[in-house]
């Protein structure tokens, strides 16, 4: 595995061939860093899920090139697609649309609709371009464990497993990608992100349904699992005002307890505390940074003060909810 960092055309063309070759290469989007494979081959699609110890029912979303190419890999494409792609894309926005018949069930989790999108990042779109297909790619990580948002949290987690990193500093966005399935009678959002369902309403002049996670037990798109984004040690959401008096009640069971507060915060005494941004898109840029540094410090248990519960913060609380879930 080689990590490189990103000043050439070179390194974006070496990453092209090792794609076309079956390889697995890990690039950096805005949102975070993905896992990528041809899309059009089965076999180093199988290697994703191998890697990442990803359930082969779990479909994955495919990053093209362009909105131009969305005809390309799906038929009967409603005109809200087209729409939505020319507000935000590219961007942190992924579509579920239904998929044409050359796209490999590997992609799919063997299901008839498939999800897109243009990721909004100059690496991410270089190497679309040279590569010239479709890559699937889901988060550069072990499965429900926390998204990568460096480069070095890719090479940490998956090794060997991904032949090359291309390297291009922290991710801005920071959280998965907004999906919205338009496969329906009425669009649904299945997992929120920085593009809120306000945003996506207005262009589409409708209101949209939300599918939670318990209400199917189909994975039509990633990210649906109710425990997700988890770090390794137990994680807790708890208020403002309570989460000093939880850290003591665990330190007097003998726990090392570390904190992610919410800034501005008087709480800050702690050796493993953390404090994020109190605005709702920093604070998502620096979530899986911080939940990743805690978690290295082998404590007892995280605490997590729980953000405000506006809709600007819908995709943070999103994360933590699921990063806190115990099954």
């Amino acid at each position: 595995m080689n990590t490189v960092t990103v000043a050439d055309e070179a390194a974006i063309q070496y990453a092209a061939d090792l794609l076309r070759q079956g390889n697995l290469v890990a690039f950096p989007t805005e949102t975070v860093y993905g896992l990528g494979a041809d899309a059009l081959n089965p076999s180093a699609v199988k290697r994703i899920f191998a890697a990442k110890g990803r359930p082969t029912n779990h479909p994955l979303i495919v990053h093209i090139a362009s909105a131009h190419l969305l005809s390309d890999w799906a038929i009967n494409v409603p005109d809200e697609a087209y729409q939505l792609a020319a507000q935000f894309w590219p961007g942190p926005l992924a579509m579920i649309v239904n998929k044409r018949s050359h796209i490999p069930n590997e992609v799919t989790g063997g299901q008839d609709t498939v999800g897109l999108r243009v990721p909004n990042h100059p690496i991410a779109l270089k190497l679309l371009h040279t590569f010239g297909g479709g890559i699937a790619a889901p988060s550069a990580n072990r499965f429900c464990r926390i998204s990568p948002t460096q480069a070095q949290h890719v090479a940490e987690e998956l090794g060997r497993a991904v032949e090359l990193i291309l390297d291009g500093g922290a991710c801005q966005v920071g959280v998965e990608s907004t999906i919205i399935d338009l496969t329906g009678k009425q669009p649904r959002l299945l997992r929120p992100g920085q593009i809120s369902v306000t945003a996506l309403e207005e262009v589409l002049q409708t209101k949209l349904l939300t599918v939670l996670s318990h209400e199917t037990n189909q994975h039509i798109a990633p990210g649906m699992m109710a425990v997700h984004y988890a770090p390794s040690t137990p994680a807790i959401l708890c208020s403002g005002a309570d989460i000093d008096n939880m850290a003591e009640t665990w330190i007097r069971q003998g726990k090392r307890v570390g904190k992610l507060l919410l800034q501005p915060s008087l709480t800050v005494s702690q050796e493993h505390d953390l404090c994020l941004p109190a605005q709702a898109e920093d604070y998502a840029q620096g979530l899986y940074a911080a939940l990743r540094i805690l978690d290295s410090w082998q404590l007892g248990v995280i605490l997590i003060e729980q953000p405000p519960t506006s809709i600007t913060w819908q995709a943070v609380n999103d994360r933590l909810k699921k990063a806190t879930h115990r099954a």
